[in-house]
């Protein structure tokens, strides 16, 4: 809508067109009333005389009328946006959709150019045919391990470093170099490349001044990610505490991490019986009241480790050159690091409290029950419920009732299919924690009167 403005106020169309009138009625020039309305004088004389004659309503216009009503828009959009390019699946363009419907204009009435649905998708905001990647949180202690990183970064001890490696990093060359264009210095890169093997990197970041301590290796088994924590711990001080943070991957939280840490540590560790899970191992290694103390991040939760943002940065400076062998790329991770270290780092702050995740956590799973239930693999559907559960119980003020009440309905509507995709799958023992994850997820919504006791039951 056009707004005109009366000093530093904004008035609408039809305010503006009143003032005009009133104060011209009051006794007002014209030149005063543009001056105040930011307008011109033949404005304010023309909606004055309207306004005597036929009030503040523009007048009719003509223009030949719209080929497609509002009724053949939403046929197009819901055609475009939720169906497939087979029954297999596949994605629509403008030009295979435009030509599907002029073969075909019975489905939605009408043969429209790829122009037409296009500008139709555009005037609604809607871009069905992009796409981006996310992590969704499975995580069912997800919250917990959260915010006891978060209370971490905000006081943080001394120590703090950020570890994860970067595996499989190809070594790519080019076929033939690359050029430049002569106007715009524009790069241009050879499609074909040739591949000459791969590199692991292991980067460890520290949070006081965003330093980076960087190894690569040909390979990233469990001794050689033991024989680089070894090294790093050897550089620190020694009679100061050490604080990592890491992802749970299986060398991370394995019987031989537990063994080195103790030796580090100078304590006895445990029995391999004693650590016989995941669960205990990764408690033990994080004990506060040792000189080495490990914080796991969450599955699905890289985001919150620091050192992905450094990664990013190296990614994009130095891995879309191209390389001959390994030792080039080597050569060319660790001069960057030199550089970062020297005149590029920096602390990275943590300013993220978590607000507004755990209802995205449940909206998306609303989302996931309601559009593609029957693709849900039961292994992730049993997280699932579970991280429901948990956030039922723990932080069911945090998300509002309304996405509540749509958790209710989707599982109600849904609950059928969910039943099917537990017993077709040929694993009794995780069928059966499948069920009790359902029926725990049920019940406590019934506690809370949100479902109805028989399909808790």
């Amino acid at each position: 809508m056009v707004r005109v403005t009366a000093g530093h106020a904004t008035l609408s169309v039809q305010q503006g067109r009143y003032a005009m009138i009133s104060w011209a009625a009051a006794g007002i020039e014209f030149r005063a009333i543009a001056f105040t309305l930011r307008c011109s004088v033949q404005t304010v004389r023309r909606w004055v005389k309207r306004g005597r004659d036929s009030g503040f309503e523009d007048l009719s216009r003509s223009g030949r009328p719209a080929v497609y009503l509002e009724q053949d828009r939403l046929r197009i959009i819901a055609f475009y946006c939720q169906t497939t390019l087979t029954a297999q699946g596949g994605r629509w363009t403008f030009r295979v959709a435009a030509r599907q419907l002029q073969a075909v204009p019975d489905i939605v009435g009408a043969s429209p150019s790829k122009s037409t649905i296009a500008r139709i998708l555009k005037s609604n905001k809607l871009k069905p045919h992009l796409s981006r990647y996310f992590l969704h949180i499975t995580d069912p202690d997800f919250f917990p391990k959260m915010e006891r990183l978060i209370a971490l970064y905000l006081n943080p001890p001394r120590n703090l470093f950020f570890f994860d490696e970067c595996p499989g990093i190809q070594v790519l060359s080019r076929l033939v170099p690359d050029l430049q264009t002569d106007a715009t210095r524009k790069r241009l890169e050879e499609f074909e490349y040739i591949r000459h093997g791969t590199l692991d990197l292991f980067a460890f970041m520290h949070h006081a001044d965003g330093k980076v301590d960087v190894e690569c290796q040909a390979d990233h088994t469990g001794d050689t990610f033991l024989q680089v924590f070894r090294r790093h711990v050897d550089r620190c001080p020694q009679a100061e505490p050490l604080h990592y943070v890491m992802d749970n991957l299986s060398t991370h939280v394995g019987y031989a991490f537990c063994k080195l840490v103790a030796e580090l540590r100078g304590v006895e560790c445990p029995s391999e019986r004693e650590l016989d899970s995941v669960l205990k191992r990764a408690q033990w290694l994080g004990r506060e009241d040792s000189r080495i103390v490990i914080h796991y991040t969450p599955y699905h939760g890289s985001w919150l480790n620091l050192v992905e943002n450094w990664f990013g940065i190296m990614g994009a400076k130095v891995l879309r050159e191209t390389y001959a062998a390994p030792e080039q790329l080597k050569a060319a991770i660790c001069a960057f690091a030199d550089l970062w270290n020297q005149l590029l780092a920096h602390p990275f702050r943590w300013t993220y409290d978590g607000k507004g995740l755990h209802d995205k956590a449940v909206k998306r799973f609303v989302k996931m029950l309601t559009d593609c239930a029957e693709k849900l693999e039961v292994k992730t559907l049993t997280k699932l419920l579970m991280l429901m559960t948990n956030l039922l119980r723990d932080y069911y003020q945090t998300v509002p009732a309304e996405r509540w009440h749509q958790l209710v309905a989707a599982l109600r509507s849904r609950h059928q299919v969910l039943r099917a995709i537990i017993e077709r799958d040929e694993r009794p023992q995780r069928r059966q924690r499948a069920n009790e994850a359902l029926a725990t997820l049920c019940e406590d919504l019934r506690t809370r009167a949100l479902l109805d006791e028989q399909l808790a039951a």
